[in-house]
């Protein structure tokens, strides 16, 4: 009788946990965004990949709206000082773009902050070890999509004192409402540590941490690794793609070129 009910509760747990898992992907169950309103607080999520995905990632957002998407979290890699300075880079140019603007003093101040997470796999690691570094990876990535207080985010939106301390408290920014990855295996482990939020609905996170992935322009016949995981797993909401024969080969968006 105990063995009976053991079984039967192991079935129905696992056609729970595998219909919920068909619910929250966005490959078995597309939503549509939420509608914003340009300047309502926003928190965007950038994955740079090291190297050439992060030079193809900045070039791809090279026209983002800094009032539409009002925080912007960066991920980097160990060791990836490149990444870190480009990202710096880009916001000092969306700074002085914004500081030219006229609709600067109507709209509320964005932000942005820098993480650095542990490497999933570092170069000529055994494969014995990936998944323990692996692991580590996805915590770390966890820690960095949760809600959190940052001082740097309040000096910014309320500046610092004659004193060179900051006037106000510190802000709270919720979990990223878009997350935009291309490349590395970085990307996926961010967007698995989403899923996994959404499976259990931490916070209301059911309905948000949408994800968009961009396939490499290098990529021309057929998709990386990390594409395929993510295209044939239904784990983005979006899969775009740069070129057009790739789109109609692995169903991927092709919008044109993204890199400019």
């Amino acid at each position: 009788m105990t063995a009976s009910l053991t079984a039967t509760f192991a079935i129905v747990l696992f056609a729970s946990a595998f219909f919920r898992l068909l619910y929250i992907l966005p490959g078995c169950n597309p939503t549509k965004p939420r509608a914003r309103r340009r300047g309502q607080p926003t928190r965007l999520l950038i994955v740079l990949g090291s190297g050439g995905h992060t030079s193809e990632m900045l070039s791809i957002l090279h026209n983002l709206d800094p009032y539409l998407y009002t925080h912007r979290s960066y991920i980097v890699s160990s060791g990836d000082d490149f990444s870190s300075s480009k990202a710096i880079e880009f916001e000092n140019a969306l700074q002085a773009r914004c500081q030219a603007s006229t609709e600067t003093m109507a709209l509320a101040p964005s932000t942005y902050d820098i993480n650095v997470i542990p490497r999933a796999r570092k170069i000529h690691q055994p494969l014995l070890t990936t998944p323990f570094s692996s692991v580590r990876c996805l915590l770390s990535c966890f820690a960095i999509l949760r809600p959190r207080c940052s001082q740097q985010l309040s000096e910014r939106l309320t500046g610092p004192d004659d004193k060179g301390q900051s006037t106000g408290e510190s802000a709270v920014y919720t979990y990223p409402d878009l997350i935009v990855a291309n490349g590395p295996a970085t990307a996926v482990l961010v967007i698995v540590a989403c899923l996994l939020l959404r499976f259990f609905n931490v916070n209301g996170t059911q309905h948000r941490l949408r994800t968009i992935y961009v396939e490499s322009w290098a990529r021309v016949n057929s998709l990386s690794l990390s594409g395929r995981i993510l295209m044939h797993g239904g784990m983005v909401n979006r899969m775009m793609v740069q070129w057009d024969n790739l789109a109609r080969t692995n169903r991927g968006e092709f919008r044109g070129a993204l890199v400019h």
